[in-house]
C-alpha cells in the first residue's frame, strides 16, 4: 500500500488522473473500474482535459462501474449511469458498447450480477479500479460486515450511507433507495491496481482505519492492506489522523527516478 498525501483535492485528482493516463497510453485496451460520487469528479475532469488537449485516446478502453441504485432508471439524474454520462462518458470517446454499468432496473438481479462478473472476466479483468471511501470505511457499496470474498450482488445500504447520500436526494433520507447492486470486495481485490481517493476532514477516521488499523470487516477498505498494488491518494485533511503521515510524505519524496511519476 502506497499512501500519497497531497495538499488539496485538485493535486490529488491530477495525480490519480496521471495514473490512469499512463495505464491507457501504455495499454490502449485497458479495462477501467470507475466510481461515482463527489470524490472522483476532479479525476474525471482532468481526464476529459487530457482527452481534449493532450490527445488521450479512450477509443479502445472498456469500463466497469462499481455500483448502481436499484429502482432508478437511467434517465433519473440521481442514477449513477446518469452521473457517469454527464461527467465523463459524454465528454470522451469510449465506445458505447464498451461501457458497463450495473442495471438498476434489472428484472433478474441475481442473474444480472452473475453476468456482470462474467463480463469483467471476459474483458480480461480490471487494470485500475478507482475507489472512494465512506465515513464508515465502505468501498463501492460494500458496507461494514461485507465478506472480503464477496462478488457483484444486491446489497442493503446502512443507515449511515443513506444519511450521507441523502444530500443527492434533496436531503430527504426517505427518497434514497435502500438497495443497490455493487461489485463485491473480492471483485475489487482482483483488480491489478486499486486507487482509493479521499478528501476532507470527514474522511480522516476512515482513512486512518483503512491504512493503519487492523484488517477487519468493520472497515471494508482495510482489506486494501492485502492488495499487491494499492495507492491511497488523499488530501491533507483526510490524512489528518494518520500517525505515520510524515513518513508517507518522506517515502513519496524519495521515490527512485525510474518509477512512474504521478
Amino acid at each position: 500500500m502506497e499512501v500519497i498525501i497531497c495538499k488539496d483535492s485538485r493535486e490529488a485528482s491530477i495525480k490519480a488522473a496521471r495514473l490512469v493516463e499512463h495505464q491507457v497510453r501504455s495499454k490502449p485496451r485497458s479495462v477501467l473500474g470507475l466510481a461515482t460520487g463527489a470524490t472522483p469528479l476532479g479525476l474525471y475532469g482532468e481526464l476529459v482535459r487530457m482527452h481534449r488537449e493532450d490527445a488521450l485516446d479512450f477509443s479502445k478502453v472498456t469500463t466497469f462501474n462499481l455500483d448502481e441504485y436499484l429502482g432508478l432508471p437511467p434517465s433519473d439524474e440521481r442514477s449513477y449511469r446518469y452521473f457517469m454520462y454527464s461527467n465523463f462518458f459524454d465528454k470522451v470517446n469510449i465506445p458505447e458498447e464498451n461501457i458497463n454499468i450495473p442495471d438498476g432496473m434489472a428484472e433478474d438481479v441475481v442473474r444480472h450480477c452473475a453476468d456482470y462478473e462474467y463480463r469483467i472476466k471476459r474483458a480480461g479483468g480490471i487494470d485500475i479500479q478507482i475507489l472512494g471511501i465512506g465515513v464508515d470505511g465502505h468501498i463501492g457499496f460494500n458496507e461494514p460486515s461485507s465478506s472480503f470474498t464477496s462478488r457483484t450482488r444486491i446489497k442493503t445500504l446502512a443507515p449511515q450511507t443513506i444519511k450521507d447520500n441523502s444530500r443527492f436526494f434533496g436531503g430527504d433520507e426517505s427518497k434514497v433507495p435502500e438497495h443497490v447492486i455493487t461489485m463485491g470486495i473480492g471483485t475489487v481485490m482482483e483488480s491489478r491496481m486499486c486507487v482509493l481517493m479521499a478528501f476532507g476532514e470527514s474522511k480522516a477516521d476512515a482513512v486512518s482505519a483503512c491504512v493503519e488499523g487492523g484488517i477487519s470487516i468493520v472497515c471494508p477498505a482495510s482489506v486494501l492492506q492485502l492488495h499487491p498494488n494499492a495507492k491511497i491518494i488523499v488530501d491533507e485533511a483526510a490524512a489528518g489522523k494518520l500517525k505515520l503521515a510524515d513518513y508517507y510524505k518522506w517515502v513519496y519524496s524519495k521515490k527512485p527516478s525510474w518509477q512512474v511519476d504521478i
